[in-house]
């Protein structure tokens, strides 16, 4: 698989997907879906991620969150997760061999009307597959928390989401998200949709430019597409393809950070 030019924007909203090997369904146990968790969770607490929404599936993940603490935090909190998943994984089972995909993919997204059909499409993935009727009824992703936030043990960065949404208040976004997944769900209007994992960026016409704009020589090739919901940048490389430096890495071995494999995921 050719491996596409990285870059950087600081300061967006990134929606990242990335498939188990050879779209395996490793994540498949409640465990392996737990442990990600787990260490999403570890992530957030250790490099300062901001988190503002996920979903684990069978054989990928969905993850969005917002880049504000340095170009170091995403690919290093990734690192993090997915590798440690993956060790405990091999470990388990006397397994050898990649676990993910060489690359996961990041979309910047733009704020407020295409943040909310990020958030709406990733709550609804698991609908989609036909496995749940409601994304309340799917555990293993972040709708549940966003409706009830925590007191402790928190993953979703609440008050960021209102403010990226353009939402006045915490309680006026989660009714408004609320209302656009039932309406999605009452519409039919739950199908896959490419833009979010086949783009470098999705949101208003202005936003895509200015994206391309500050990839310079990086986003030759690459088209800017109008569909329904807005705008995108298409990446001219295949699906899961695209890169950003500081939102890729490796994903090696050396993130040795000890958790309690008896732990049971609550959040923390």
């Amino acid at each position: 698989m050719p491996r596409a030019k990285r870059h950087f924007i600081p300061g967006q909203i990134w929606h990242i997907t990335h498939r188990c090997h050879k779209r395996e369904f490793l994540l498949n146990l409640i465990m392996d879906r737990l442990k990600w968790a787990q260490w999403l969770y570890k992530a957030k607490k250790k490099y300062g991620l901001v988190i503002l929404n996920y979903s684990v599936t069978s054989n990928h993940i969905h993850l969005l969150v917002h880049d504000e603490k340095g170009r170091d935090v995403i690919p290093q909190s990734i690192k993090l997760v997915a590798g440690r998943t993956a060790q405990e994984y091999n470990l388990r089972k006397k397994r050898k061999g990649a676990f993910w995909e060489d690359r996961y993919h990041a979309t910047a997204v733009e704020s407020k009307q295409h943040l909310f059909r990020c958030l709406v499409y990733i709550d609804l993935n698991m609908v989609r597959t036909g496995v749940v009727s409601h994304p309340s009824q799917w555990p293993f992703g972040g709708y549940n928390e966003i409706q009830k936030p925590r007191r402790k043990c928190i993953l979703i960065a609440y008050k960021k989401l209102a403010e990226l949404t353009g939402v006045e208040t915490y309680d006026a976004f989660r009714k408004t998200h609320k209302e656009l997944v039932n309406e999605s769900l009452d519409n039919g209007n739950n199908y896959r949709q490419a833009d979010w994992s086949e783009s470098i960026a999705v949101g208003s016409k202005v936003f895509v430019e200015t994206i391309k704009e500050k990839l310079g020589l990086r986003a030759k090739g690459r088209k800017i597409i109008e569909n329904d919901g807005g705008f995108q940048l298409r990446e001219k490389m295949v699906s899961y393809n695209a890169n950003s430096d500081g939102i890729n890495d490796n994903i090696g071995a050396e993130n040795a950070f000890v958790w309690d494999v008896n732990h049971e995921f609550t959040g923390c």
